[in-house]
């Protein structure tokens, strides 16, 4: 078994879609160790050579992993040699879906980044939204949110917004609940007017305790009561206005903003 191995992502465009693949297949493997490196921009038959040189260069008798989302057909025997193992894994879905679709592929890198401008400006906006609208920040601007996220203080709400804006282009504003919404369990009447799109984090004591230690060690605010308290208080005003809860305990970032977005998804739905 292999302890160590090298890596490269190859791509006509960014090379963001083949090191997304390429990590998600090799995470299953966690006895060995990765060294990875990404080769964008391959136009033509002389970036191909160039590229694969370097790759032979660095991994000479290693047989490298080679993850290529390269659509030029031309350059695949250049890049495709035997000292190395290639994985094209655009080519095989390309080839099936020209079958069934009845249609040839245009083969250009990084098409889907470039279709939609209308898209772009979209996320543009949300990240711009999301920025202004941090930690409770204008709150006479929520008629414009997509979603408010609501939690105690280092739930995750400033993360998950910035991961939503940036790449879902979701308008998140957040809204720390603080001593006076806790011990009144009230909330702000601009969250109350929206809570429709409200949403509640929550997390589990330890996790939210270990948090706040890092940053305050040996506070009141990071204790385990405290954070205890907090978040049961928490979780009855989310019960109170009938906001949804997310539990974010144990789950990453990507995977929390996943659950949001689907939320969001089924409370915009006609059906419901």
């Amino acid at each position: 078994m292999w302890h160590s191995k090298d890596v490269y992502y190859l791509s006509g465009s960014t090379g963001i879609l083949a090191e997304d693949l390429g990590k998600s297949l090799l995470c299953q493997f966690p006895e060995i160790s990765f060294n990875t490196e990404k080769i964008p921009f391959i136009h033509n038959a002389e970036d191909a050579r160039e590229a694969i040189e370097h790759i032979l260069s660095q991994s000479a008798g290693r047989h490298p992993l080679v993850f290529s989302t390269v659509m030029n057909k031309e350059l695949i025997p250049i890049l495709d040699v035997s000292e190395v193992e290639f994985f094209n894994v655009c080519d095989e879905y390309l080839i099936r879906l020209e079958s069934v679709l009845e249609a040839k592929p245009i083969r250009i890198s990084g098409t889907a980044r470039h279709l939609d401008d209308t898209s772009m400006g979209d996320r543009v906006n949300a990240i711009q939204y999301c920025i202004g609208h941090d930690d409770g920040a204008l709150m006479k601007d929520y008629d414009e949110a997509e979603v408010i996220l609501l939690g105690v203080s280092r739930s995750g709400k400033t993360p998950i917004s910035v991961y939503l804006a940036t790449q879902m282009g979701i308008k998140a504003a957040n809204y720390p609940l603080v001593a006076e919404d806790l011990d009144s369990y009230r909330l702000p009447s601009a969250i109350i007017r929206n809570k429709a799109r409200a949403i509640g984090l929550s997390t589990d004591p330890k996790t939210l305790h270990f948090v706040r230690e890092k940053r305050y060690k040996d506070s009141k605010y990071a204790k385990l009561h405290t954070c205890t308290g907090e978040l049961s208080q928490a979780n009855q005003i989310f019960l109170q206005y009938n906001i949804p809860i997310i539990v974010s305990d144990g789950r990453s970032i990507e995977e929390t903003a996943t659950q949001v977005a689907q939320l969001l998804s089924l409370k915009r739905s006609p059906r419901l």
